[in-house]
């Protein structure tokens, strides 16, 4: 018998009354759990293996399949249920993480998970500031972060005018840059400061932080281009959001 913490990432009917359940730990990355009589009224999994529930899993496994045995809710995140917004974008983050979380015991994808699903929960963040966070932090968990410490050419820290490379992961002061095919964004020292922030801060600080609208806005395009381009592919689930918005 095998006991873990995870967060379920995705639900799926399997069956009459059974379904699979895929979820998020520490220790395996994502893994997927066969949940017996889960549609049942009396079902004794209950909440704790609904979608975006943070609980205590313990299953068997059998050949190639897992069977979960019992299972205790420790967060369930059910006001995120009250907005069409937030469930979209949380289903967004899950997709993601479903998509490139591999067993790496080391990193924080699960620790950042699960607190950018409170902020979003509580409101404590904007929603816009919480998307680029996870997207931008998730990429240096999972070993695509950007050099974003100096001018890669004459290794300016903090020049005023800037140009942040897509493809290169790296950024140019304006003197040094010079314009080509590539994916580029214009970006001030604001920009710069809030990504370095979300990709070097400790953890415990990774929220703490304000900057203004315009500043916010050019973030959040960059975080999201930056993503897409590392992992090659759309997400169904951030179109859905973006319509939403």
């Amino acid at each position: 018998m095998i006991t873990v913490k995870g967060i379920v990432l995705r639900e799926y009917a399997v069956g009459e009354n059974g379904k699979f359940i895929d979820i998020l730990t520490q220790e395996n990355g994502v893994i997927s759990l066969t949940v017996r009589g889960a549609r049942k009224i009396n079902g004794k999994s209950g909440s704790s293996t609904q979608l975006f529930a943070y609980s205590e899993f313990c299953y068997s496994e059998n050949g190639d399949y897992r069977i979960l045995n019992s299972s205790e809710p420790i967060r369930i995140f059910y006001k995120l249920r009250n907005s069409l917004t937030k469930i979209s974008l949380a289903s967004y983050f899950s997709e993601v993480v479903r998509f490139c979380a591999e067993p790496q015991p080391d990193n924080d994808i699960l620790r950042l998970f699960l607190n950018t699903l409170h902020f979003l929960e509580n409101d404590l963040r904007d929603e816009k500031m919480l998307k680029a966070i996870f997207e931008l932090r998730l990429m240096s968990e999972i070993g695509f972060m950007p050099d974003v410490t100096i001018c890669q050419k004459c290794g300016a820290f903090e020049p005023h005018e800037l140009f942040f490379s897509i493809r290169e992961s790296c950024f140019y002061c304006k003197d040094c840059f010079s314009e080509n095919p590539d994916e580029w964004y214009r970006i001030n020292i604001s920009v710069l400061s809030a990504m370095r922030h979300i990709l070097l801060t400790d953890f415990n600080r990774l929220y703490n932080f304000r900057t203004s609208e315009n500043t916010m806005n050019t973030l959040s395009d960059v975080a999201e281009k930056y993503l897409l381009f590392r992992l090659e592919r759309n997400f169904r689930t951030l179109s859905f959001y973006k319509s939403l918005k």
